[in-house]
């Protein structure tokens, strides 16, 4: 094989390797499976608390930053301030969820469009915590895509 053989050979090689690594890479949404358990309460309680902590100062820009990009584009900080407006002047500090287990109200999902779906609540009182957090994979790790929190 001559040289210029062998280094066509490789070329080919690097670039059938990396074409199998897109391939992989891309897999189809519904071919994703939700992280483990350890990994849910981790995504629950950093999201929350993140969002929680936004609340209590009223500074949303390190919620913003830990968002999933569509997220991001669709609501800059002012906007996030907007619209957890309420959170913030009844002056509702949740941060207790972190002592506590979070207990899912149905197994976690990722559907066919490669959304990962955490809902459940947090035995708090005298409120409990109830979430609908959806997550997609953004910037190579699961973000939010939607926080959905309420207070019973």
């Amino acid at each position: 094989m001559s040289g210029l053989q062998a280094k066509t050979m490789g070329l080919f090689a690097i670039v059938f390797s990396a074409l199998v690594g897109i391939m992989l890479a891309v897999s189809p949404a519904s071919a994703q499976k939700p992280p483990d358990a350890f990994t849910q309460e981790v995504l629950v309680k950093s999201t929350l608390l993140t969002f929680n902590d936004a609340n209590v100062t009223g500074n949303y820009t390190v919620l913003h930053a830990k968002l999933s990009k569509p997220f991001r584009d669709a609501f800059p900080p002012e906007r996030l301030k907007e619209v957890f407006k309420v959170f913030h002047d009844k002056r509702i500090d949740f941060d207790l969820i972190a002592a506590k287990p979070p207990v899912a109200s149905k197994p976690a999902q990722v559907d066919d469009k490669g959304v990962l779906m955490l809902h459940g609540h947090f035995d708090t009182t005298p409120s409990r915590v109830y979430y609908e957090l959806d997550y997609i994979l953004s910037d190579g790790e699961w973000k939010p895509i939607r926080i959905n929190v309420r207070l019973k």
